[in-house]
């Protein structure tokens, strides 16, 4: 399990279009040392017998001043060599990366490192003012790997100028890169932001929901394929989120629709005579009817039958293998 200590904005001199972090986060300032241990002995309390890797979110963590965050690791540190955490993983910029940052984060034992690339079209990165380029995104990478490090490349989908298209091409080049790991966050629009202005103008679209779990359904579909680990889809609910976003694909739950609807997409050429019978695993049955079962509804409305029975064996669709439910 991840340990989340979040540091919004801390270390940006940036302001994108579409960022918000103290309601995206639920926190105002940094945290202390202090607290950031508080919260690794909170989380630690109650992990029972799951690994934990500290994680340091939510800011442009090695934009931060050098002291900080020294102290910062200097802490994670001490879980790493006693053997109670088994890494240190944190979010950044792709052009807060060079040699000497890195010296830096190995001194201290990080084992991963999550770029926030959110696209690899230029267009779409001076339309968010993002403050970088494609090439910052592949020069960080290259680095990153050579140095060691498990590489993580966020992307965001639905920014101004981004097409299904741009995101699958951005899928692509991430792949390409060599990323690991990676997280998908369709668009909101928050309050405050350059983008509700925007949008309030009309001058930006953003998507519905069933347009971010298409495309997301599609890109985690790929990243599969790839061997990319997709960490998250959609940010993290809480209240502060709930309450700040006027526009954009906001679902407490857009991470299980995405996947449900990758599973609808593999099930429905599967389907024989109307009838779609499925064994899975018991963790997977809610996944397969999907959301308040919208999966069973679609598949109803088509005039396919949806059955789905739990199965200490081999997932089969109709007695046949071959489907996933991950």
């Amino acid at each position: 399990m991840n340990i989340p200590i979040f540091v919004p904005h801390a270390g940006c001199g940036h302001s994108c279009a579409f960022c918000d972090q103290r309601s995206i986060t639920g926190a105002a300032a940094p945290p202390t040392v202090d607290e950031a241990r508080a919260t690794v002995e909170e989380y630690l309390s109650g992990r029972g017998d799951k690994s934990a890797v500290i994680a340091f979110f939510g800011g442009s963590f090695t934009g931060i001043d050098e002291g900080l965050q020294r102290r910062y690791l200097a802490m994670a540190g001490e879980y790493l060599r006693q053997g109670i955490a088994d890494g240190i993983r944190l979010s950044t910029r792709p052009d807060y990366i060079d040699g000497e940052r890195l010296d830096l984060l190995a001194e201290y034992g990080v084992t991963n490192i999550e770029l926030g690339a959110q696209s690899m079209d230029n267009d779409v990165l001076r339309a968010v003012k993002r403050g970088h380029t494609a090439d910052d995104v592949r020069r960080a990478s290259e680095l990153i790997l050579k140095r060691g490090f498990t590489l993580g490349l966020q992307m965001m989908t639905g920014l101004p100028l981004d097409t299904p298209e741009k995101a699958l091409a951005t899928a692509r080049e991430f792949a390409a890169l060599g990323a690991a790991e990676t997280r998908i966050y369709p668009t909101l629009v928050m309050e405050g932001t350059e983008l509700a202005r925007l949008w309030r103008e009309g001058a930006y679209l953003p998507q519905t929901v069933d347009e971010a779990v298409a495309l997301g359904a599609e890109l985690y579909a790929f990243f599969r394929r790839s061997g990319i680990k997709v960490l998250r889809i959609g940010l993290s609910d809480s209240e502060g989120l709930k309450s700040s976003c006027v526009a954009g694909p906001y679902h407490p739950s857009m991470g299980e629709l995405v996947k449900s609807r990758y599973i609808r997409n593999q099930l429905e050429p599967l389907a024989e005579n109307g009838l779609l019978e499925v064994l899975a695993p018991k963790r997977a049955v809610s996944r397969i009817l999907g959301n308040k079962r919208c999966n069973a509804e679609y598949f109803k409305s088509k005039g396919i039958t949806l059955m789905v029975t739990p199965s200490e064996g081999a997932a089969l669709v109709n007695g046949k293998e071959g489907a996933d439910f991950d």
